[in-house]
């Protein structure tokens, strides 16, 4: 009898130190989320400089649309542009959230979908990905103007013309990261959180 008491004792000591344990790891996890910021959209050194305006340039959308990008915009929305490719794999897991930005953001933003190659291959992208309504331009120079060379790679032109942020999206955050810079007036988080410190 006295070796059951003992061992409960015990056990109980144990789960006791356990709890205190786990306690102490779920601290340290809320500790390092605090200090961990949100990581924006990857900022790439080549290009057009954020802040500046950038050349305008008249592209013809897949519809037969004349669009202007980069001069002031008429209707006082910015513009998004994102560069894909239907073979990136990455680009087709990003599409949801660029469809929804169109259709949740479309008071101040305009959503362009962007790349270059045969017309016809992108008409089948379009169509497979259900990117009905969304602009889509295929244009060598326009990626060549903002120095595209990794996607899916997007840049929010301002309604004056002047390229408010750039860079790598992966992901929905990073997508809203150059919204978020734009709205502080800042090229990039990092920026932001840069200044702050």
């Amino acid at each position: 009898m006295t070796a059951l008491l003992i061992s409960n004792v015990v056990l109980w000591i144990v789960v006791l130190a356990l709890i205190a344990v786990l306690l102490a790891l779920t601290r340290q996890v809320g500790v390092l989320h605090e200090r961990i910021a949100p990581a924006g959209a990857l900022m790439i050194n080549r290009g057009p400089a954020v802040g500046e305006p950038v050349a305008p340039l008249e592209v013809t959308d897949l519809e037969g649309h004349s669009l202007q990008i980069g001069a002031p915009s008429a209707d006082g929305r910015s513009t998004l542009i994102v560069f894909v490719s239907p073979t990136c794999p990455v680009c087709k897991t990003l599409l949801p959230v660029i469809r929804a930005s169109h259709a949740q953001e479309r008071d101040w933003l305009r959503v362009l979908l962007a790349s270059d190659g045969e017309p016809q291959e992108h008409r089948r992208f379009v169509q497979q990905q259900g990117l009905a309504g969304v602009p889509y331009v295929v244009s060598a120079q326009l990626g060549l103007g903002y120095q595209v060379n990794r996607l899916p790679f997007a840049a929010l032109v301002d309604q004056g013309g002047v390229l408010r942020a750039r860079g790598l999206v992966n992901s929905r955050e990073h997508l809203e990261s150059l919204f978020e810079a734009q709205r502080l007036g800042m090229a990039s988080l990092q920026e932001y959180f840069a200044s702050r410190a």
